[in-house]
């Protein structure tokens, strides 16, 4: 889509086409309708990165025909906390789709970009996998360069410890924590990196779904944290996403 409109503002300026006819092109192609779906096909024009498919909610065949559309002007999409169902009918039409099981995730890159920079993917236990896979599988779609470190929960200290070194060389990290939530503040003061938590919904009653996290990680003693809400690996990997490329592209910068 980035190719298209600049060959559209390329070709404005030396004349070949009218301001009108820009405009005209420009309202067909930043929406496209399906029954019940308008896509935004300007959305990686304006945030650097496409629509996202948002699963849950949509019939397979919606989901699968939003792909075919997004895979066409984008070359690339995303589909969150999808079923096999929904990866079977995308497959149907996008062959070279992919789906992480972890991750519940379909993945689809005509080419895939350069990952740059880094982000640190943390989770404090194996039953917070699914939350910390979606932010891995987000960020990496979205051209991170990432690094997993699974199961390193407060319950024993030691084993976050032996990371901070990685945690250090990170642009971001991400926390994904259930039970009591206090990962990410640990891991704050540990380090001078921005840290985006994500509280889980893994816990026992009072764990309350995964409010107790959400509160401890608002409440967190060590600055730099911020939360997103309960479960929201993918929202995580936005927030991860943009401090990594403002790194990099901060590093890039001539001085």
């Amino acid at each position: 889509m980035e190719d298209t409109l600049r060959g559209l503002l390329d070709a404005l300026q030396h004349g070949s086409i009218s301001v009108e006819d820009a405009l005209a092109h420009l309202r067909g192609a930043g929406e496209s309708d399906l029954p019940s779906v308008t896509l935004d096909h300007l959305r990686e024009a304006r945030t650097g990165f496409p629509e996202v498919i948002y699963c849950p909610g949509k019939r397979d065949d919606e989901i699968a025909a939003i792909a075919v559309r997004l895979g066409a002007s984008a070359g690339r999409f995303l589909a969150t906390r999808a079923t096999p169902a929904s990866f079977d009918a995308v497959r149907a039409l996008v062959p070279d789709a992919r789906f992480d099981a972890d991750a519940r995730a379909i993945v689809f890159e005509r080419q895939p970009a350069a990952r740059v920079g880094l982000v640190c993917v943390v989770n404090a236990g194996t039953s917070d996998r699914h939350v910390a896979a979606e932010a891995a599988c987000a960020l990496d779609v979205m051209g991170n360069a990432i690094a997993r470190i699974d199961d390193v929960g407060v319950a024993g200290l030691n084993r976050v410890l032996g990371h901070v070194g990685a945690l250090r060389s990170a642009n971001a990290i991400v926390a994904v924590a259930g039970m009591d939530g206090a990962l990410p503040g640990v891991i704050a003061g540990l380090t001078d990196r921005p840290i985006v938590a994500v509280p889980t919904s893994i816990g026992y009653g009072a764990s309350f779904g995964g409010l107790a996290a959400l509160l401890t990680m608002l409440n967190a003693c060590a600055g730099g944290v911020s939360v997103v809400n309960i479960d929201n690996g993918f929202g995580a990997a936005c927030a991860a996403s943009h401090i990594n490329h403002l790194a990099v592209d901060g590093a890039r910068a001539p001085q």
